[in-house]
C-alpha cells in the first residue's frame, strides 16, 4: 500500500453508524485519513455514494453495509481495501472484491471476546447448577439438599466440549486454562498437532457430545453443519449435560432439543436460535432446563468500541504501508462464519 494519504468511505447502516462511531472515532477517522465522517453511505446507487466512491481507497464498513459487487467497484476505481467493523465478510464482499485482489480486514476477533466471556460463564454457572437452583429455588421457597438433587454440581474435573476451533473457540479454550476442567475439542480443519498447541486433545464430535458434561458450539453456519445437533446426537449427550449455543441457531434441532429439555434430562443455554427471532408463542419461552438470551453474546454497549478501535488500528497500518493484522483470507471463508 503507498503510505498516501488515504481516502475513506463509511458504508453501513446509518443507525449502526451511531453505535460504532463516538467522537473518539471520527476524530481517529478524520486523522488517519481524508474521511467525512457525516457521509455514512447505506446505498451505493445514490448520487452522494458514486461521488464519494469515485475517490476512495477503503470502505470503513459495519453492519448493512450493501455488497460490495462488479458495478461499486467500477465506480470505486481506487479501492484497495475493505476494513470491517464487525465480524464477518460475507454479507458485502463479493468474488469481484477478491477477483480485483482488494485487502480485506474484519474485526471478527475483537468481537471473539464478548461471545467467549459469555459462554465461559455459561460453563461455570451451568456447572455449578446456578440457572437450575435459582429457578428451583424461587419457585419453591425451599432450602433442599441440592447437592443430592444436582449430583454433578460444581466445575472440579468435569469434561468441557469445544465444536469448533474458530476464532471464539480458541477464545473460550484460552479463557477455560485457569478452571480445574477437562477441556477437548473437535474440528474436522484441526490438526491434532494444532489441538496440542492449544493444550487441549483433539477428538471426534460424537466423542465428545457423549463424553461431555458440557457442550458449546462454535462452527460456522454451512450446509454441513445444519442441525449438527440433531436428535441422534442429542441422546448421545449424558443425562444431566448442557448445550450452549453462542453460534447459529441452525447448528440444533430445536424440536429434538425441546423434548430432551422438557423430559428434564438436558439443560441448554441458549443466545441464538432458529428463527434468530422467535415468534411470541414459542415453545422455547417455557421450556424448562432453559437459559435463552436474544443474542446478547457478540459485543454491545461499551463493547462495541473494542471492535472499531480495531478497525481504525487497521486503517492507520493502511495509511502506513504496513500488513494487515486481521486480513481476511478468501480460502478459510468457505468453513468460517
Amino acid at each position: 500500500m503507498s503510505q498516501a494519504r488515504l481516502r475513506t468511505v463509511i458504508a453501513m447502516n446509518r443507525q449502526v453508524a451511531d453505535k460504532l462511531i463516538d467522537e473518539d472515532t471520527r476524530a481517529r477517522l478524520v486523522a488517519v485519513s481524508d474521511t467525512d465522517p457525516d457521509l455514512v453511505v447505506d446505498d451505493f446507487t445514490t448520487p452522494a455514494a458514486r461521488r464519494a466512491l469515485a475517490d476512495a481507497d477503503v470502505l470503513f464498513t459495519g453492519w448493512g453495509c450493501p455488497p460490495v459487487d462488479e458495478q461499486v467497484l467500477r465506480d470505486a476505481p481506487r479501492l484497495r481495501a475493505v476494513v470491517h467493523v464487525a465480524g464477518s465478510v460475507k454479507h458485502h464482499v463479493t468474488d469481484a472484491c477478491w477477483r480485483r485482489g482488494i485487502a480485506v480486514s474484519s474485526a471478527a476477533a475483537a468481537n471473539a471476546l464478548p461471545v467467549a466471556e459469555y459462554t465461559v460463564a455459561a460453563v461455570l454457572m451451568s456447572n455449578k447448577r446456578v440457572p437450575a437452583i435459582a429457578d428451583r429455588f424461587r419457585r419453591s421457597r425451599v432450602w433442599l439438599d441440592w447437592q443430592a438433587e444436582f449430583p454433578w454440581l460444581g466445575n472440579y474435573r468435569l469434561r468441557v466440549g469445544v465444536v469448533g476451533a474458530s476464532k471464539i473457540g480458541r477464545r473460550v479454550i484460552e479463557l477455560l486454562r485457569p478452571f480445574d476442567l477437562d477441556v477437548v475439542v473437535a474440528d474436522p480443519y484441526l490438526a491434532a498437532s494444532e489441538a496440542k498447541s492449544l493444550g487441549v486433545a483433539l477428538t471426534s464430535l460424537d466423542d465428545l457430545v457423549s463424553t461431555s458434561h458440557v457442550v458449546s458450539l462454535h462452527a460456522p453456519e454451512l450446509p454441513e453443519t445444519k442441525h449438527l445437533m440433531d436428535a441422534r446426537r442429542l441422546a448421545l449427550m449424558p443425562t444431566g449435560a448442557t448445550l450452549i449455543n453462542t453460534s447459529r441457531g441452525s447448528l440444533v434441532d430445536t424440536g429434538a432439543l425441546i423434548t430432551e429439555l422438557r423430559d428434564g434430562r438436558l439443560h441448554a443455554v441458549l443466545d441464538v436460535t432458529d428463527p434468530d427471532v422467535l415468534p411470541t408463542d414459542s415453545p422455547l419461552f417455557t421450556t424448562p432446563n432453559l437459559v435463552l438470551t436474544p443474542h446478547i453474546a457478540g459485543s454491545l454497549g461499551n463493547e462495541l468500541s473494542r471492535m472499531t478501535a480495531l478497525a481504525l488500528d487497521e486503517l492507520g497500518r493502511l495509511a502506513r504501508g504496513v500488513p494487515l493484522a486481521h486480513q481476511v483470507a478468501r480460502e478459510v471463508l468457505d468453513r468460517s462464519a
